[in-house]
């Protein structure tokens, strides 16, 4: 009698274990079938990329920063000064030092629409020589035409004209970092600041610029990174998560841009991993310096 109670019970375990092979086989098909009919009428599926934490379609990343960028742009240099405590602008003073601009030089500040590298860089050559002798030139290029036309204002502001650059020039160009209207080898330095994290495709930016620059120019990137303490690190999160977003509402009643701002850095590769992605562009002597424990790095390469 028991034996064939094990019996029968062996072959309903047999006969479920058949039936769930064929249903998993059936779906299985049904899926290959389902996505042979997307290729077949899209060609491909859609790329994803990240916004923040969210995925989204790469096609619609660019939208998604630019509305960001749209809704912060007034308020942009007044939040840097508040979420970093003012650090912003020794981190920006050392990017520019580090930089060490020249007379004649012709740089390409990226992703640079409200004009802090580029005034500082100015300011940098004017303590270099004296009216007879400076020269350069400099375009602030942006995806935002908002955060570009802020920038002028503060150039207006801060009195930099043709009349007061009597040997240099500012051009302010809008332009996507991952497609460049500029010539091959056009600029002998190439600077974004905060802005490469923000881009759908960063290794196509990091291509566009080895592209524009001369033989023996020099990129840099000044961009949030990783802490290297796991206990400051934490302590990095909580500030970041708990009192940016916060901040943000009750500065520039903008909680969701601030919020993306936040999850963005936590998206962006590690310092290792981003020197790769530089080295692969082409670039040579690449190297990175963290600053203030690494929540910043200046990351640094040259087109040889």
């Amino acid at each position: 009698m028991q034996s064939n109670q094990s019996t029968r019970l062996l072959s309903l375990a047999r006969h479920l274990l058949r039936r769930t092979a064929a249903q998993a086989s059936q779906q299985a098909a049904g899926a290959t079938g389902a996505a042979a009919t997307g290729a077949g009428e899209s060609g491909s599926a859609e790329q994803t990329t990240h916004f923040g934490y969210q995925t989204v379609k790469a096609s619609e990343k660019e939208q998604k920063v630019h509305e960001v960028f749209e809704q912060v742009a007034n308020s942009y240099d007044m939040m840097n000064d508040a979420m970093s405590l003012g650090i912003h602008r020794v981190w920006k003073d050392m990017f520019v030092e580090r930089l060490g601009p020249t007379h004649g030089m012709r740089l390409l500040d990226m992703a640079g629409g409200t004009g802090d590298i580029t005034f500082r860089y100015l300011k940098y050559l004017a303590k270099q020589a004296n009216p007879q002798q400076r020269s350069s030139h400099v375009t602030v290029s942006d995806i935002n035409q908002h955060m570009l036309d802020v920038g002028r204002e503060r150039a207006r502001r801060l009195g930099l004209t043709a009349e007061s650059l009597p040997n240099s020039t500012i051009a302010w160009q809008c332009a996507d970092a991952e497609c460049l209207p500029f010539e091959d080898a056009s600029f002998n330095a190439y600077t974004i600041a905060f802005g490469i994290r923000n881009c759908t495709h960063v290794d196509k930016v990091l291509s566009e610029a080895y592209r524009v620059l001369q033989p023996g120019g020099r990129f840099m990137c000044l961009e949030f990174s990783h802490l290297t303490n796991e206990t400051m690190q934490w302590l990095y999160d909580q500030y970041s998560f708990q009192v940016i977003p916060p901040m943000g509402q009750l500065l520039a009643g903008q909680w969701q841009a601030y919020q993306y701002l936040v999850e963005s850095i936590r998206r962006f590769p590690k310092q290792e991993h981003f020197k790769q992605m530089i080295e692969q562009a082409g670039f040579d002597l690449v190297s990175y310096e963290n600053l203030t424990f690494g929540i910043v790095s200046i990351h640094s390469g040259f087109k040889l």
